[in-house]
Formats: structure tokens, sequence, C-alpha cells
């Protein structure tokens, strides 16, 4: 199953949306607390390099998906504000791109 979500754009995104979401929670509930409540600020460092990065997959992602599969504008949005959000991706995983998978 993991290859044939590596074939297509829609897969891709949906792969790099649960990363990016569990980077988003470790970040906020691990590392953060980390750095502020036992002064290990090496944490989030090093998980916020790793979220960066996957952030900015998943945003190149939601604009080649939305242009491949012509989204309409307010999904895009959708898309992207779910990436700002805990436990966003996950929701956008299951309300916005499966429904492109089962197409």
């Amino acid at each position: 199953m993991f290859a044939s979500l590596l074939r297509t754009t829609l897969g891709r995104l949906r792969i790099i949306g649960f990363l990016e979401g569990l980077s988003f929670l470790t970040l906020l509930g691990i590392a953060m607390p980390l750095k502020y409540l036992a002064g290990q600020p090496q944490a989030v460092r090093i998980v916020g390099m790793a979220h960066g990065l996957l952030f900015v997959l998943y945003v190149v992602l939601v604009i080649q998906a939305s242009i491949e599969y012509s989204w309409p504008f307010r999904k895009a949005l959708l898309a992207f504000f779910a990436s700002v959000i805990p436990f966003g991706t996950f929701w956008a995983d299951k309300n916005l791109f499966r429904n492109d998978a089962r197409e």
C-alpha cells in the first residue's frame, strides 16, 4: 500500500501530511515542554527543523495537488489551514484527500 501511495501526487501529499502532523504534535507535545520545563532547547532545534522541512513539502504538495486535481479554491485553502492547527492534517486526510483518492 505504501508503494502505491508514492506513485501519485495525492498519495505523496497524504504521506507528507501524516508526517507533518506527527512532527507538529511532537514539537508541541514533547519538544516544547522539554525546552521550557527541562531546559533542553536542542529538542526544539531538531524536531523544529524536521517539522519545517515537512511543512514546506506539505505546502508544495498541496499546491501541486490543487492544480493537478483542479480543486476548488476553498478546498486548497482548507488544506493549507489544516497544516497550522494541531491534528489538522489528519482531518484533511480524512475529509479532503481520501475523497480524491477513491476517484
